[in-house]
């Protein structure tokens, strides 16, 4: 056994910008991701990935509306969106990481994990849903919606309707068992996919999948503790995380302990929908025995764990 990793990979190891969203689009955007991934476990990194499906979940619920507005079709829950997106992007990557392994003439495989996440299902986050999904609907739609099929809608600054989620915390990975085994065997191991499935666990202890949207940075981060991993990387659209961004006085952190990271936060240096979650997951980690946390783009992960670039976050 090598040291393990956990690898949040974000939105643009997928879809690189508007104008590349095609499934042939994305599965070139992971294929230069996975090169990235691959240099790490030919290193002797033993590693498991989480990422993220926003978008993916996007279209396949609008093609779940189009279809039922236009041939009658029934239109796919939100937990099975889930499901769906994260085989088609575990693919992508699997069957990515085979043609590099295949290239470099390494002996090793990779393997897709349909993963549930167990939420609690007295969770605050469901008395606030705030998570927007699926299209803008007319406010006739919408107040339909939400009396037939008991949906949360709100006006989004006068764009239209759209119908809003609960983000729950994650509680625990129901095949963490399956994915240990998978690790254990030097199996990369593509897991907790967009943050998992989430689930809630009945009176009589049986699994209900629920509308909800787990932040995937929290469920990796729950995969780096739950497998005792040496290092949690999240990989982002940004080289390194700044103080001041996008500001004239922005400026670029090496290097910062878990304290450091909470004054940051408390000052509001990081963005609420991007970076705040990263930081706050990478605490997370750190603070339930963690050894290091880094951020960093997908072209700089070698580069960064040579400790040459990247946001490098250790525990006090």
């Amino acid at each position: 056994m090598g040291k393990k990793a956990v690898i949040a990979i974000g939105g643009n190891s997928l879809i690189k910008d508007k104008k590349h969203t095609t499934v042939q689009d994305q599965y070139k955007a992971a294929q230069e991701t996975c090169k990235h991934i691959a240099d790490m476990i030919a290193k002797g990194w033993d590693v498991a990935i989480g990422h993220g499906n926003g978008p993916q979940v996007g279209f396949i619920l609008r093609r779940s509306e189009i279809a039922a507005k236009v041939a009658g079709m029934h239109e796919v829950p939100l937990d099975v969106c889930g499901a769906d997106s994260q085989g088609a992007i575990g693919y992508a990557l699997q069957q990515n990481l085979y043609n590099e392994f295949k290239k470099r003439g390494m002996q090793k495989a990779a393997a897709t994990v349909v993963t549930q996440v167990l939420v609690d299902k007295n969770d605050p986050a469901f008395q606030n849903p705030t998570k927007p999904i699926g299209t803008f609907m007319e406010k006739e739609e919408a107040m339909r919606r939400a009396e037939e099929d008991g949906w949360t809608v709100v006006e989004d600054s006068g764009r239209g309707w759209r119908r809003v989620v609960a983000s729950p915390i994650p509680k625990r990975i129901v095949e963490l068992d399956a994915v240990k085994e998978l690790l254990d065997a030097g199996i990369i191991t593509i897991t907790v996919g967009g943050g998992g499935i989430p689930v809630i666990e009945e009176e009589d202890g049986t699994l209900k999948g629920v509308a909800a949207v787990i932040d995937k940075d929290f469920a990796s981060s729950l995969l780096a503790q739950s497998i005792d991993a040496d290092l949690f990387l999240i990989s982002t659209a940004v080289e390194k995380v700044y103080l001041n961004f996008n500001k004239p006085n922005q400026k670029a952190i090496d290097r910062m302990t878990v304290s450091e990271a909470k004054k940051y936060l408390e000052e509001g240096h990081f963005a609420k929908g991007s970076m705040e979650p990263k930081i706050r997951a990478i605490i997370w980690y750190l603070e339930s025995g963690g050894k290091e946390a880094i951020i960093t783009d997908p072209e700089h992960i070698t580069a960064a764990l040579e400790g040459k670039t990247g946001t490098h976050i250790i525990p006090d």
